[in-house]
């Protein structure tokens, strides 16, 4: 697995295209494809979007990072940072914030390369 992180409009998407040559097209988008897809895709885009929107459906996400490594582990992920900034208000949302944040961690514990991207830039915080 690789995970690719930064914030909202910060080039993932093209760094992920020049860095690995994984076009937009050929990947899921998170916002709309089904639980089963993230198991069968090359790479997920909106990540953060899948985790709310399994939440919403009281999807149980414990153990996704073991799944994700045993059944699609050469998957390319790219996430938001999301524990940045004010604390919402909305339990809901703190739910889902920190859902995402302990998710992310555990997909880049069995992650082979962790990215963040920052103002367009790469820089590679693990490297197995």
């Amino acid at each position: 697995m690789i995970l690719i992180i930064g914030g909202m409009f910060q080039g993932k998407k093209e760094y992920v295209r020049s860095r690995f040559g994984l076009e937009v097209k050929d990947m899921a988008d998170g916002s709309v494809c089904s639980y089963e897809e993230l198991f069968h895709c090359r790479g997920i885009f909106h990540f953060h979007e899948w985790i709310r929107r399994m939440l919403q459906e009281n999807r149980d996400l414990t153990n996704l990072a073991g799944r994700l490594e045993k059944e699609n582990p050469q998957i390319l992920i790219i996430s938001n940072e999301l524990g940045y900034g004010v604390v919402p208000v909305d339990s809901f949302d703190r739910e889902y914030r920190e859902a995402a944040g302990r998710i992310c961690t555990r997909i880049a514990r069995s992650a082979v390369s962790v990215h963040r991207v920052v103002c367009g830039i790469g820089t590679v915080i693990k490297d197995a």
